[in-house]
């Protein structure tokens, strides 16, 4: 059982880190979606940088939630279109 969420918790990681790289902006920065896609990145990142102090702290029923957390608010921007996201492979569900 330790293993599977040790693999599952690194599998959201890394992720949550790919996501993170390729995931752009697409409205104007200074247009109120712009500023919106700029908080949903800031707080997948927060939640990556979460999950990995958990993780750090051999917590990693925290760093999981952390990670998802964090991919649910770049999949839910992709979604409503702040991201240009790639639609092809297993980073977003759009």
């Amino acid at each position: 059982m330790a293993a599977d969420l040790e693999e599952k918790t690194d599998r959201y990681e890394r992720l949550l880190a790919e996501a993170l790289d390729v995931a752009t902006v697409a409205p104007p920065p200074e247009s109120p979606l712009g500023e919106s896609a700029e908080e949903f990145e800031e707080m997948a990142q927060a939640y990556l940088e979460d999950g990995r102090q958990f993780r750090e702290n051999d917590d990693l029923v925290n760093a999981l939630a952390a990670f998802s957390y964090g991919h649910a608010w770049l999949d839910a921007g992709a979604r409503i279109g702040v991201f240009d996201v790639p639609t092809d492979g297993h980073l977003f569900t759009v």
